[in-house]
This record gives structure tokens, C-alpha cells and sequence, in this order.
């Protein structure tokens, strides 16, 4: 029964690690829904204890925010914001600097997934009615989703599991990292000119193109001003999921917008995913299968260490939700390093972080390739630096 056990978590991490188990047709939420089912079925929980291991808050922290990004995505929000920004644009240089600043800005207050789902196409349109190499582009985007993510608890997942969990005020959290994430995104400005000398040019000699979208106004008014209010609301220490819910409740309320569209655009794998990954920890955690890892996380920079390794090898949101068990007494600071070194690992390699992937297949749609080295020579960089930085900047 015991080594039962053991395979059936190395298998589950593993799957969650490749985002796939070879020979069957399982993504990363029903890998770890069953990988929790297994653990059921072998005796480590029961369903009482499986529940009650959910952590509902950060679910409806999600589930809100997804509903926010679908009526701005319905409302053509993203696609306006991106067209703004081009009309500024007359330079190759120009591009990435708008392109890196405007997606990390996007993705601070709305999730960097949902930011790299709807960009990418746009930028690869973009920049092949430029005619520009795509690559830096796709990977300016690719970086900036993660980097300007590290800010906010809304940024990204993990983010908002380390929300939950430690207790950290919205306008807290953001103080202390949103300048880390400003670094961040002007070093990756400074690598791709680096490492791209076709992006290096100022001299105006692109045209701005206007992007095909359409806008529709109430929606748009209506859903920025619930956003608003959502974001005032962080801001005077309203807990998060109750927020949200609240917000997402107003935008359901509707006469022009069938629910099924909004409801579509709701990612329920991503959140079939937490609910087993919240079962698989409790029972890895029962299991004491991670007890020997509690010596190595027992310094910041060991824990930043280990947050690294173990978000690029079986993502960052389960690395998150395993050593949060295994830290002892994290103050304020160690939950704010883990939420850094979890973000900013993402970008160290293509399958680092789920918005990477996402970036990665859009492009591939597209008719265009961002290979796992293309991505390397720039992540191993970036990664390592920002890390370094956010090292010195809480310690």
C-alpha cells in the first residue's frame, strides 16, 4: 500500500509537472482531480477531510475574476487598450517597450493567463502586417504577463492562493512587489534589445495599423465601473473573495448578454484543477512524503531556491500549495518571497508557467513557432536576475 501510494503521487506530479501523461488524453486538471480520487481510493483521506481541504475562498476569488475578464474581454476592453497603445507606436523598439508595460499592466489587474489567451493572436497579427519578426514579440508578451503579474494578488493564481493563505492585504501585497515588477519589466525591455538587434531601431518607420475588434459601449462602461469598484474595494482592505463575488454577481445582471457567453469564458478546468490539487496536498501532507523536504526551507534564500526548482517541475501553483505546509511560521516577507520566486520562475523556461504554454500554443494557431530555446536564452536570464533582485529587495 505504501509504495501504492508513493507511485501514485510521483505519477500525479509528474503529470502536473508535463501538463500530460503519455499514452492518455488527461490535461492538468483532471490529473490532479484523479491523482486526489487515487489517494481517496487507496485510504490516505475521506471524502469529510477531502472537503473540507478545499480552500472555497480562493475559489471564488478565481471564479470572480474570471467573470470580470470575460465581460471585458465580451465588451472588446482588451483589444481597445491594445490599439490605444499602438496608435503611439512608430518604432520596433517602441513596440516592445509599449508591448511589455501595457501587457504587465493588463495582467497586474486582470490575471496574466486571461492576458496571454486574448494578446497573442493580436500581436502576431500585429506584427506580421508589420512585417516584423514575431519571436521577440511573442516573448516580450510571454515575460511581461508573469513579470507584471509578481504586483497584485488579482495578477495570477498563485498570487491569489498566497492571498488566502497568509492574509496580506491587497494594498500590501502591491507595495511591496509592485516595484519589483516595474525592474523587472524594464530589464526584460533591456534583454530583448540584447539579444534582438532588429528591435533596436527608434527611427519611426512603422505605420500604425488599427486593429479589427468591435466595442460594445454599455457593456464596457458597465464593466469598468464595477471594475473600479472592485479595485477601490481592495483598496480599503474589503476581503478579496468577497469582492469579487459581489462584482461578478453585478455583471451577471443583464439584459443584452446571454449567460452562456460569459459563463463560457470561465475557466472551470483551471478551477477542477485547484479543487484536486487543494485533496492531493492534504494528502501528500498526511503521507509526510515531503517531511525531508522541510530542511531545506528553512532559510529565505532556501526558499527561494526550492520555489524556483519545484515551480518548473510541477508548476507553479502546486509548488505553492506544497511548501506553504512545509514553512515554519512564515511571516509577512516569506509569503511575499514565495509569491515572487513562484512568479518569477515562471519565466525561466517555456513550460514554466501556464501563460508561457498559452502564449506558445496562440502562436502555433497562428501559423507561428516560439521553441523551447527561443524561450531559454531569454527566460535563464531574466529569471535568475529578477530573482537575485527580489532576493535583495525583501531581505
Amino acid at each position: 500500500m505504501i509504495i501504492l501510494r508513493a507511485i501514485v503521487v510521483l505519477l500525479t506530479y509528474a503529470g502536473l509537472g508535463l501538463g500530460y501523461l503519455p499514452g492518455l488524453r488527461m490535461n492538468r486538471a483532471t490529473i490532479a482531480l484523479v491523482g486526489a480520487a487515487a489517494l481517496m481510493a487507496l485510504g490516505v483521506l475521506d471524502l469529510k477531510t477531502a472537503w473540507s481541504a478545499i480552500d472555497y475562498k480562493t475559489l471564488v476569488f478565481l471564479f470572480g475574476m474570471m467573470v470580470i475578464s470575460a465581460n471585458l474581454a465580451t465588451a472588446g476592453f482588451f483589444q481597445l487598450s491594445l490599439d490605444v497603445l499602438m496608435r503611439y507606436v512608430r518604432s520596433p523598439f517602441g513596440l516592445i517597450v509599449v508591448l511589455t508595460f501595457g501587457s504587465g499592466l493588463l495582467s497586474a489587474l486582470f490575471m496574466n493567463d486571461t492576458i496571454a489567451l486574448i494578446l497573442t493572436p493580436l500581436v502576431v497579427g500585429l506584427t506580421v502586417a508589420l512585417t516584423l519578426n514575431p519571436v521577440p514579440y511573442l516573448l516580450a508578451l510571454a515575460g511581461a504577463t508573469n513579470l507584471g503579474s509578481v504586483a497584485t494578488i488579482s495578477g495570477n493564481p498563485q498570487n491569489i492562493l498566497i492571498g488566502s493563505f497568509s492574509g496580506i492585504s491587497y494594498l500590501e501585497f502591491a507595495k511591496a512587489l509592485t516595484p519589483l515588477a516595474i525592474v523587472g519589466l524594464c530589464l526584460q525591455v533591456g534583454l530583448l534589445w540584447w539579444l534582438y538587434p532588429d528591435v533596436r531601431s527608434t527611427q519611426p518607420s512603422l505605420k500604425p495599423k488599427h486593429l479589427r475588434y468591435r466595442v460594445f459601449k454599455p457593456l464596457l462602461t458597465k464593466s469598468l465601473l464595477i471594475t473600479a469598484g472592485l479595485l477601490i474595494a481592495f483598496l480599503v482592505s474589503i476581503p478579496p473573495a468577497e469582492a469579487t463575488l459581489i462584482a461578478a454577481g453585478l455583471l451577471l445582471v443583464t439584459r443584452r448578454l446571454k449567460p452562456e457567453r460569459t459563463l463560457q469564458k470561465v475557466d472551470w478546468d483551471l478551477l477542477l484543477m485547484f479543487s484536486g490539487l487543494f485533496i492531493l496536498t492534504e494528502g501528500v501532507q498526511k503521507l509526510g512524503t515531503l517531511n525531508g523536504l522541510s530542511q531545506f526551507v528553512q532559510t529565505p534564500l532556501s526558499i527561494l531556491g526550492v520555489t524556483a526548482l519545484l515551480s518548473n517541475l510541477v508548476s507553479n501553483v502546486p509548488a505553492v500549495l506544497l511548501l506553504h505546509h512545509l514553512m515554519p511560521q512564515p511571516d509577512t516577507r516569506t509569503w511575499l518571497l514565495l509569491a515572487a520566486g513562484s512568479t518569477l520562475a515562471g519565466n525561466l523556461t517555456l513550460l514554466g508557467s501556464v501563460a508561457n504554454l498559452i502564449v506558445a500554443e496562440a502562436a502555433i494557431k497562428q501559423g507561428y513557432r516560439l521553441t523551447f530555446w527561443d524561450h531559454l536564452r531569454f527566460g535563464l536570464p531574466l529569471t535568475v536576475v529578477t530573482l537575485a533582485i527580489a532576493y535583495c529587495w525583501l531581505y
